[in-house]
């Protein structure tokens, strides 16, 4: 079981989403805190950044954190894929 920290970022990302974004980013979350591994997510670090890592909340939606510890993670940001990467 996984501890969520949330950034400024990540909330300021989030409530720019519509209600139907927010539902698949808090199913996500939901899913993240039980099982990193949870089939959906395919959660995978990030290409070049060796401590960033990211998950997928639907085809277009992801969800950037770092593992702090074992138990924590922090969220970053969150967003459609394109723009989300980029950041």
């Amino acid at each position: 079981m996984y501890e969520l920290f949330h950034t400024e970022e990540f909330k300021r990302d989030y409530q720019s989403l519509t209600q139907n974004e927010k539902q698949a980013i808090r199913r996500a979350l939901e899913r993240m805190k039980d099982d990193l591994r949870y089939p959906s997510l395919r959660v995978k670090k990030m290409q070049g950044r060796d401590d960033v890592w990211e998950a997928r909340a639907s085809e277009d939606l992801r969800i950037l954190f770092v593992i702090d510890k074992p138990e924590t993670l922090i969220l970053r940001t969150c967003g459609h894929h394109d723009s989300t990467l980029r950041k």
